[in-house]
């Protein structure tokens, strides 16, 4: 009885599913013995054909290798990474966006890309209605901070919590100057979600890990 060796349409390379199930590298080896097994003593298979199928075998065999090893690192990597935040609780980092905790006070922080002769900040309360604006008078370019000292434009001093904000600057010539906008806050906690790492700062506020622009 003659039984067809095993070509290349069955190699490593394009390992197929057989009654619904993928042959695995195990099953792909069992599948060349039993082809070694009942080959024709009188035609035996090709030798260059047998040896490209078991270096096929080798390649599946090293990549397999290789991805549980950089699961492996990617894994040490992210235990790594995670003791290290960790040591981000307490400290006071100033992350990029346009929203301040009010504590008493809030450090309402901005870039801005010249001088400018007038810069005027608008604050939001959590339902987006405007509560205050603030004069912070002429800036350089480059980093500010103005210590917003809670109160709205009746002198009413506002409660603890988050509040957004947007920055109006103009230079002498009343044309609009660039800012970009950032705040503070203390690491309270870490949050670890669907594969990313967020920074929960004081007031419930989550940020990403790339927010970060500066550590205290």
């Amino acid at each position: 009885m003659e039984i067809s060796g095993v070509t290349n349409s069955a190699s490593a390379s394009q390992i197929q599913s057989v009654n619904g199930q993928t042959l695995g590298k195990e099953e792909f080896m069992q599948l060349l013995l039993k082809q070694l097994s009942y080959q024709d003593p009188l035609s035996p298979m090709d030798s260059m054909q047998f040896t490209a199928q078991l270096t096929e075998f080798s390649s599946l065999e090293t990549l397999n290798n290789i991805g549980s090893t950089l699961d492996e690192v990617l894994a040490f990597q992210q235990s790594m990474q995670n003791s290290s935040i960790a040591n981000l609780i307490g400290r006071t980092v100033k992350v990029s966006g346009d929203t301040a905790y009010l504590n008493g006070t809030a450090d309402i922080g901005y870039n801005l890309s010249g001088d400018a002769s007038s810069v005027s900040i608008s604050i939001y309360d959590g339902s987006g209605r405007i509560i205050a604006t603030k004069e912070a008078g002429p800036r350089t370019q480059g980093d500010n901070i103005f210590v917003w000292d809670g109160k709205d434009s009746s002198g009413n001093q506002m409660p603890e919590g988050v509040y957004t904000f947007d920055i109006q600057a103009k230079d002498s010539k009343d044309n609009s100057v660039a800012a970009l906008t950032s705040s503070s806050g203390t690491v309270t906690g870490i949050v670890f979600k669907d594969g990313s790492t967020y920074l929960t700062l004081n007031g419930g506020r989550n940020v990403y890990l790339s927010e970060i622009e500066t550590i205290q």
